[in-house]
């Protein structure tokens, strides 16, 4: 499902869904129209712009957290040029947690990491555009005072979902190192030390929203 008030933008992105096996079931171009399709067609994903008709302010996120309020499963990607943060950690808060992502439309010319983005929400994960992680960071300073810099690096990309050797490459450091950053940060956070890149993540973000 494919709500998205620029018609170039939205005929663009159901040519390139459909050329990775994707079926767009509806495409709206308002917030209104996307509620209600989405309550006709039942889709397995809903791909929504922020600002659409009739206000053009924050119409389609506040419509995805309305669909997630509605059915807590329902996985939801948001596509948007600006970083609305009080409706992002809204839409992190809503339905059961899991499959909700934000991203910038420039990544929509990234197109493979458009759609692993796409798979990732779809199969219940969490993913966030970096600039959407460091906007609702900035908002949490006195938890970070906590963190060393080099922390701090570490936990704006394990918010990004990345896995210990991405981050190490990332940084040019140990795998090793990176563990041990990782563990001083949930215990200077007090965030449970679990296994898995997923639990990881769920724990970052449920310090964002705190």
């Amino acid at each position: 499902m494919l709500a998205e008030d620029s018609v170039l933008l939205r005929e663009g992105l159901i040519g390139l869904l459909a050329r990775f096996g994707h079926e767009v079931v509806a495409a709206v171009g308002d917030a209104p129209a996307l509620l209600t399709a989405v309550e006709e067609h039942a889709p397995d994903i809903v791909v929504t712009d922020v600002r659409m008709p009739p206000g053009f302010q924050d119409e389609g996120l506040h419509a995805a957290v309305r669909l997630r309020e509605r059915r807590p499963t329902l996985p939801v990607l948001v596509l948007s040029q600006y970083v609305q943060r009080t409706y992002a950690s809204e839409l992190l808060d809503s339905g059961d947690g899991s499959g909700v992502g934000y991203l910038l439309k420039d990544r929509v010319g990234q197109v493979e990491e458009f759609v692993d983005a796409l798979h990732e929400v779809a199969n219940g994960g969490t993913v966030l555009d970096p600039e959407v992680v460091r906007r609702l960071l900035r908002h949490r300073r006195d938890p970070l005072q906590r963190l060393t810099p080099r922390e701090r690096e570490v936990l704006a990309l394990m918010a990004e979902g990345r896995s210990n050797g991405a981050i190490a490459k990332d940084l040019v450091v140990s795998e090793a190192a990176i563990g041990k950053h990782i563990n001083g940060i949930l215990t200077k956070l007090n965030l449970p030390l679990e296994e898995g890149t997923h639990r990881r993540v769920l724990a970052v973000l449920a310090f964002l929203r705190g």
